[in-house]
């Protein structure tokens, strides 16, 4: 199936749903202990953790590098004598140290064929939502979701566009640039940090073009960026609309304007502000399309696993009030978070991965499947060692299923770079149009009536299954 017929078949699905509003079905009796309510804030326990995360998205990053992540003003981490490692025994919120340089998880390289011993990205720990030094004064009196940002001169580079930065409570959401920096986060160093670093500058820079109405100067942006940018313009539209309580009217604005050719990202946007919102995802936004409203939980799991890293990575925990569906787009999420934690390094993502019980694998071999055939960041070589430890590891399909994912994604947007064409063959087995025109039959297999979770699911599954038929008869 073409790109072009590709974009119909999301297009057709949004008239449909158009013509008749979608319901939101209700959602499984979540894990004992919780309400099952979507629309439910996070549980006491989790609100002391998530207050951190506010302060970690609004830390300057020249006071973050210094005075609260123990490293010097070139981003060397400074771990003295002392390394830490997670307390995954009691799974509790109690503050732990953050997540050092472990001996144990340095990479066996001399495995890995045609590549020399001894070669390893630079370890800087992870992110900790539990240290982070003392708060700004009067932070306290400023609501979270309207809390105004210190300014920190905003680096450079080609996700910047010069905007105008709106007066009144949009200026208060305006985000900086600078935030995107993988020094102050404490993530992984490694070749591929300035383009994942461009990458999340793009998403920032589209949040703010929503935030100062100017959406369309997204377009001035480099191809490749475009995506990253209408991500963080569904982040603003849905933002905006929960405050103002519109149902959703920016968020269709935009789905149906000026980021119709990027369906994907822009509802997994939603999910990052359904998370700095303190809510799940769904709640108070009502006519997206019906399949693809899934996606805000994988946006959600990106989220947490970026500013809550050590509970969500170190402790492997998930948010409470999801049913099993939506803990797994959770995963696929974190899965894709993995691959910018890690710094797009192969092994240090394999090793990652097998930190986790084997329920959950296979949704995050799936997220890394996306955010490496979408963003890129290794070579061929390194893809191909990818799939081979997928496959050792038993979750080869769900690989093979998110890079689809991530080849119709850029062949709706009309934008294919290199990296993409090179990853379709190393972790689907085919080119890109025969892996995107997997994510197009399945669809329409589902037909257009295909709403819930389950059907999310099955999508999913028909992708897996289109490949294994491809792999079984090559």
């Amino acid at each position: 199936m073409s790109n072009a017929e590709g974009t119909r078949v999301i297009a057709q699905s949004d008239e449909a749903e158009r013509a008749a509003p979608h319901k939101v079905p209700e959602t499984e009796r979540a894990d004992a202990g919780g309400s099952g309510a979507e629309s439910a804030p996070f549980a006491d326990t989790e609100r002391v953790s998530d207050a951190f995360e506010d302060d970690f998205w609004d830390i300057p990053c020249e006071k973050a590098g210094v005075a609260n992540y123990g490293t010097d003003q070139t981003g060397t981490p400074d771990h003295g004598t002392e390394t830490w490692a997670p307390d995954r025994g009691t799974g509790t919120d109690t503050d732990t140290p953050p997540l050092g340089t472990e001996e144990s998880r340095t990479p066996d390289h001399g495995a890995k064929p045609g590549t020399e011993t001894g070669t390893a990205h630079t370890v800087v720990g992870e992110p900790g939502a539990e240290d982070h030094g003392p708060k700004d004064d009067g932070a306290e009196d400023v609501p979270d979701a309207v809390r105004e940002e210190p300014d920190v001169p905003a680096p450079s580079g080609p996700a910047e566009l010069v905007l105008t930065r709106p007066r009144g409570l949009a200026g208060l959401l305006w985000k900086n640039l600078g935030q995107a920096d993988f020094g102050p986060r404490r993530f992984r160093l490694g070749p591929a940090r300035e383009r994942l670093e461009t990458a999340g500058q793009s998403f920032l820079t589209g949040f703010n073009a929503m935030i100062a109405r100017e959406v369309e100067r997204i377009d001035d942006l480099p191809e490749e960026l475009r995506g990253f940018a209408y991500e963080g313009a569904g982040m603003a539209c849905a933002h905006l609309d929960i405050l103002t309580i519109t149902g959703g009217r920016r968020l269709r604005d935009l789905l149906n304007g000026q980021g119709m050719r990027y369906p994907h990202l822009v509802h997994m946007g939603t999910g990052w502000a359904y998370a700095r919102l303190h809510m799940r995802p769904m709640w108070g936004i009502r006519s997206v399309h019906p399949l693809l409203r899934w996606l805000a939980f994988d946006g959600f799991g990106f989220h947490q696993g970026f500013f809550l890293t050590d509970r969500t990575v170190g402790r492997q925990r998930t948010a409470g009030l999801m049913d099993r569906t939506q803990r797994a787009i959770f995963d696929q999420g974190l899965g894709r978070m993995l691959w910018f934690h890690e710094c797009a390094g192969v092994d240090d993502v394999v090793l990652r991965i097998a930190e986790f019980p084997a329920g959950r694998r296979a949704d995050l071999w799936s997220g890394v499947g996306l955010a490496a055939t979408y963003v890129g960041g290794a070579s061929a070589a390194d893809l191909e060692w990818l799939a081979s430890a997928a496959t050792e590891d038993g979750f080869r399909a769900h690989l093979a299923q998110g890079s689809a994912f991530g080849c119709a994604s850029r062949l709706i947007s009309g934008i294919v770079p290199e990296h993409t064409v090179a990853a379709a063959p190393a972790l689907c087995g085919v080119e890109v149009d025969e892996a995107g025109a997997w994510t197009d039959t399945t669809l329409i297999a589902l037909g257009h009536n295909a709403h819930s979770g389950d059907h999310y699911q099955a999508w999913r599954a028909g992708i897996r299954k289109a490949w294994a038929r491809r792999n079984r008869d090559s």
